[in-house]
């Protein structure tokens, strides 16, 4: 049986492949993005950065409450996506709100969440 989606030449345009590579290796960013993306590939993070997508900020026991989990795990994942710079929080008295760091994470998740829909209502899996 024929693999109909792999190529039957090894290359086919040599001088945008040699570009591209060489964009790719000195991009230092894509680690960092790399990072981003493997934030968000875990459920529970998704859920978390979902949930502060729709409001603007939410305390620690209640992101807890929302994705039914400990406290000290939602704390857990929040301060994991604060340390990779996609949310932010703020003390007040006994309470800790966070938020998303910026609206360019907002506008990923919801690119994300629109690029799920387009491909469910294609009739393929997201």
């Amino acid at each position: 049986m024929k693999n109909h989606d792999i190529c039957e030449v090894t290359c086919v345009d040599r001088e945008k492949t040699v570009r591209v590579k060489q964009e790719i290796a000195q991009n230092s960013q894509i680690l960092e993005v790399t990072k981003l993306f493997k934030a968000l590939s875990d459920v529970t993070r998704m859920k978390i950065a979902y949930a502060l997508t729709l409001e603007e900020e939410l305390c620690v026991c209640d992101v807890a409450q929302i994705v039914g989990a400990t406290t000290a795990t939602a704390s857990h994942h929040l301060r994991h996506l604060k340390n990779l710079g996609l949310a932010k929080y703020r003390k007040e008295g006994k309470l800790v709100y966070y938020s998303l760091d910026d609206d360019h994470v907002k506008q990923l998740i919801h690119l994300a969440f629109e690029h799920s829909e387009e491909i469910s209502s294609r009739g393929g899996s997201a």
